[in-house]
């Protein structure tokens, strides 16, 4: 039992020990020792070794899978349609590997965090591997706010509100970018954001596993609820960009919360209010509370350091931090106000400051959609999925996250003590919801509150894949005293029992029994895990014909900005380019298909002339230019903007009319200039 000293028994391969003041036992020699023991030590470093087989196994089929990888001619699947079999193969001997080692009590921590991290190799840098430029158009657009930081020393004065202005009242991310591109000594962030999904991926761990140790020591839950949260993280906000590091940040908040402000560790520095610690001892004198209030204030800087950079960085973190927060505090257990009036008084002071002239032009919209949750979860025109490849992976997505939050509905039901236990968990799910009720957030804050839900439902949801679990190290330890009290027997044997008293970072300190016979039944958790692990590539990289800019393409676009003076206009279909925001602060832009539908009819009837009546206004010596490129078509055509044929009747009619003149052409797209009135 905890806390009683039991003298060590003699081991069976030791003679029985004697008193060494009647008589001293020789040393013998080392050749005089039995030869058993190297042989015997063998077997044991092989099968301590066996997770290694499938992690290497899944590796090697994906860097096979990746050289034989042609993304040259994506269709409508994206990166589905495109990927080699082998490399759905190493996902599945992946996770069979993660799935036997994480349910095996003798296994330390570090062979799951091995899998974990081969999950995120494989699943955030094949694309950097594969495509030779970076994703995502908005991924592009932020590279030009750290290109304006590093060429002007500073973001746009307050006074010019416009596209950009969200991003000038909320420099956090691009200054630090800025630095970093210093710190390198490369030309520009486009150098390294190819590869920002599996760093910003990684950076999510720490926090995570932070957060699920507090409410259990149960390894298998632990490192299940990691794997289940990154297979479902497939809303794609883990690219270049505020949010990727907000939301790290979000997480880094929540783990000093829930570990260091919960009443009850109050009155001791060290203790985590769930993970069963008791806290250090010896605090009751002067110098202890002292100790106290000083481990407290150390904290209390920690989180305010964390809340400043969310709030410097992004928008709608601080929003969804602040709910978490007040979800927290309205439960006994963390009834400590101090986190969420930091946060509260942070927040408002840069709202009402740096971020005043932009909330000040951006209030009555946001008033106006307060309340609206039809509207604010609806996703309009020009996001809507449109064709047999758009639509399956839509679905794909759907269904993964719909899977995994009926999962934590089981885990909520089946698991009665993480019901008590984790409660903060089941608040960070459920959180996030009113938000719906705030705002659109552009059409996508239905993807953002699934993303802030994550956390807690892949939690709950891994629970439901799991035989009963003990969530205190107390539990397990009074479990496996009464089980030593028990007759032993088949009738006695549980489910991967022995695992209850793995920690997720430190070696078992017991001699647990060999794992039991895998039953019918216990191929249905491993099935629902690789299915889960396989709808990811779908939903996460089933959109990346819009997403992927051939380097032809970008050469074309970059000729533009070469030769375009100082007040041109750049009119494009929409702004699903790469280098859509390159020189911002010189050039503007006018996307036609964001414009009012009946205008975007308007230009389907008579493009060249609306377009040159639209583009007119230009003052020599600044030009107008049109472009159209094959990611703009496959953003229009895969969102139920304008199909290929009316994109197609567009170009045509610029290119017939004596209005405009052909700047350059590829196979990648097309750019006009329009001549001069005369």
């Amino acid at each position: 039992m905890p806390g009683q000293q039991v003298p060590d028994a003699p081991r069976a391969d030791e003679p029985p020990a004697h008193d060494s003041r009647t008589r001293e036992e020789p040393t013998p020699h080392p050749s005089q020792e039995p030869a058993t023991g190297a042989p015997a030590a063998r077997p044991a470093r092989a099968a301590a070794a066996w997770p290694a087989v499938p992690l290497l196994a899944a590796l090697a089929l994906w860097g096979y899978a990746v050289r034989h990888t042609d993304v040259s001619a994506l269709d409508d699947y994206g990166l589905v349609g495109a990927l080699h079999p082998a490399f759905w193969a190493g996902l599945a001997v992946l996770t069979a590997g993660f799935w036997f080692t994480v349910r095996d009590p003798r296994r330390r921590s570090r062979w799951p965090l091995a899998h974990v991290l081969g999950l995120l190799v494989m699943e955030r840098a094949t694309q950097a591997l594969l495509y030779p430029t970076p994703l995502y158009a908005w991924a592009w657009k932020h590279d030009a706010v750290v290109d304006h930081l590093l060429t002007s020393g500073g973001l746009q004065d307050a006074d010019r509100l416009g596209d950009m202005a969200v991003y000038d009242q909320w420099p956090g991310f691009f200054a630090a970018q800025a630095a970093l591109v210093r710190l390198l000594g490369v030309d520009n962030a486009a150098m390294y954001m190819a590869w920002w999904p599996l760093v910003s991926s990684v950076l999510l761990l720490l926090p995570l596993l932070l957060i699920y140790r507090t409410f259990t020591t149960d390894r298998r839950l632990i490192w299940t609820a990691v794997w289940l949260f990154c297979v479902a993280n497939w809303v794609g906000q883990d690219y270049f960009s505020p949010q990727s590091v907000a939301f790290a940040l979000h997480l880094g908040v929540l783990a000093v919360v829930l570990r260091r402000y919960s009443s009850r560790t109050s009155g001791s520095s060290g203790s985590s209010g769930s993970s069963g610690s008791d806290g250090p001892k010896g605090l009751d004198g002067p110098d202890g509370r002292g100790g106290v209030r000083q481990g407290q204030a150390v904290w209390a800087v920690l989180l305010s350091l964390l809340v400043v950079a969310v709030v410097v960085s992004h928008q709608l973190t601080p929003g969804m931090l602040v709910v978490t927060l007040l979800a927290l505090a309205l439960t006994r257990r963390h009834r400590d106000w101090l986190p969420l009036v930091t946060t509260v008084v942070i927040f408002l002071a840069w709202c009402l400051t740096a971020a005043l002239p932009f909330l000040s032009a951006a209030m009555p919209d946001m008033i106006r959609s307060v309340g609206d949750v039809g509207a604010n979860v609806e996703t309009g025109y020009g996001t809507t999925p449109t064709g047999a490849g758009a639509v399956a992976m839509s679905w794909a997505a759907r269904l993964l996250s719909g899977s995994v939050l009926l999962l934590a509905l089981a885990g909520v039901l089946r698991q009665r003590v993480l019901r008590r236990r984790a409660l903060p968990l089941l608040l960070l799910a459920a959180a996030p919801l009113p938000m719906f009720v705030a705002s659109s957030y552009g059409s996508e804050m239905i993807f953002r509150v699934l993303m802030f839900m994550l956390p807690g439902a892949a939690f709950f949801a891994a629970a439901a894949l799991l035989p009963r679990v003990r969530a205190s190290a107390a539990e397990a330890a009074d479990a496996a005293a009464r089980d030593t009290e028990r007759p032993s027997g088949p009738s006695r044997r549980r489910f991967g029992l022995p695992s209850f008293l793995l920690h997720s970072f430190s070696p078992p300190s017991f001699s647990p029994p060999p794992p039991p016979r895998l039953r019918y039944g216990a191929w249905l958790a491993p099935l629902v895990l690789l299915a889960g692990t396989l709808a990811f590539v779908p939903s996460y990289s089933g959109k990346d014909r819009i997403n992927y800019f051939p380097p032809r393409e970008v050469a074309l676009v970059q000729r533009l900005f070469d030769q375009a003076p100082d007040g041109s206009l750049v009119v494009a279909a929409n702004r699903n380019y790469p280098l859509a925001y390159e020189q911002y602060w010189r050039v503007d832009h006018y996307w036609f298909l964001d414009d009012d539908r009946r205008h975007v009819d308007e230009i389907v009837r008579d493009p060249a002339g609306v377009l040159a009546r639209d583009m007119a206004a230009v003052d020599a010596p600044a030009r107008a230019y049109f472009l159209l490129t094959q990611g703009q078509t496959a953003n229009s055509e895969m969102n139920g903007q304008l199909n290929e044929a009316q994109l197609r009747h567009v170009r045509e009619s610029v290119a017939g009319s004596p209005r405009f003149e052909r700047v350059a052409e590829n196979s990648a797209g097309v750019l006009y200039v329009l001549k001069p009135a005369s």
